[in-house]
This record gives structure tokens, sequence and C-alpha cells, in this order.
């Protein structure tokens, strides 16, 4: 299945990433996490597909991405960021395997946000909330993607960690063995991740070998 879409609205969210709502075609469904392959509508790029992930709720009249663009290289994310409303995407059928299994803890490194904000959209919405905690990695401050947001939904169960800078106001260092144990007193709950392949691999492993479940940690395979 193909759709052909238009552009509705642009707006930057950081210095790099921008979030393009667009047209939603009648009937089309998805559950919070979920993500299709979007392509820009032109000659040179209808086949080059990406998947990106909804981070509108599915009862919203409009679809929403949310999009790192990535500059240093002639790639659709840098395409995507030349454009402008009323320019058209194509979409495809809805994948995905991060789906809500729960209260636990959602780890996200950078762009690896984007399968969180509907979740976590959704469960602000329904009032559900409940002790769900967010650690959310990245670069810098100015990298964190919808903090006021965040904040608003998770209040001080957000907690933000930056890698290459000295703030205060942020935990630095990556999250390893030694801050999850520092962080997290129950691993018998559901853990989320998503981030760079190897981040989620690593920490995959560390959270089996302090105790979670493998069958609730929940990534994209």
């Amino acid at each position: 299945m193909e759709k052909i879409v238009k552009i509705l609205s642009i707006r930057d969210v950081t210095h790099d990433v921008r979030s393009y709502q667009i047209e939603k075609p009648d009937d089309y469904k998805f559950e919070p996490g979920q993500a299709t392959e979007v392509s820009i509508n032109k000659d040179k790029w209808k086949d080059e597909r990406r998947p990106f992930t909804f981070t509108s709720l599915n009862e919203w009249p409009f679809l929403e991405f949310t999009i790192k663009s990535y500059h240093d290289h002639e790639g659709v994310t840098n395409e995507l960021s030349k454009l402008k409303a009323g320019d058209e995407l194509i979409l495809r059928d809805v994948w995905g395997a991060i789906s809500y299994k729960g209260q636990g803890c959602f780890i996200a490194g950078g762009a690896g946000i984007t399968p969180f904000i509907a979740i976590l959209r959704q469960l602000h919405k329904e009032g559900n909330i409940k002790d769900n905690q967010l650690y959310f990695s990245n670069k810098t401050s100015m990298d964190i993607i919808l903090k006021e947001e965040f904040d608003t939904i998770l209040g001080p169960n957000a907690h933000y960690i930056v890698t290459r800078e000295d703030n205060p106001a942020y935990a630095k260092g990556p999250i390893n063995k030694e801050f999850l144990l520092r962080e997290i007193k129950d691993f018998s709950k559901p853990f989320y991740i998503c981030g760079p392949d190897k981040m989620v691999a690593d920490i995959g492993q560390v959270l089996t070998e302090l105790g979670a479940n493998p069958e609730s940690i929940v990534f994209e395979k």
C-alpha cells in the first residue's frame, strides 16, 4: 500500500530536529510506538524509503513525524529538512515491535526517543502515566527533544543525561552498568530501549545481567 500525502506544516523542535504534520489518509490507523516507511514524492527520492515512527496519537486528525536531519551527507533526512508545507510524502504500511507492556523504564538515546513520544503522550492523555521513568541521553542539552513536554508528562521522573557537555543541571556519562545500578532499584519491571544499535545491545545485555527478564526488554528487533 502506498499513500501520497501533503505536508501540512513544519516546526523546529531543536537545532536539527523538525516536526512534520502531514495529511492523514482515511482509515489509516497505528498503535503508539509503531512506524512506517516514508519517501519523498520527487523523482530522485521516491524509492529512497526510510522508517519513521509516528509521534502523533491515532485520534489526531493529522499524522506527525519528529525527525532528526543529518546534514553531513545528501540523504533523505537532509532532503526532508529542505521541504515546506505543500510538498508531498509517500506513506506505506504500518509496522513496529515497540509497544507498551506496562509501567516501567524508558531508556532512549538521541533520536531514539521517537517511538516513546506517542506512547508517553497516550499514557498522559489517559491519566495513566503512573510511575514510568524516562532516562534520555543526548550529546548536549541543545539536543534534547521535547524536554518541556516530557517534564510536563513525567515531572521528576524525566531524567536527562548528556555525554559531551559539563552542565550541573544534567547527569553526565554513559548509561552503563554503574549508572543503572545507581538509578534503578527494581529490575523486574519492563524496560523499553531505543537508540543507536550498539547502545541498545549493550544496555539490553547489562539489564539481563542485572536480573531483568529478557521477555520484558522491549526494543525494535
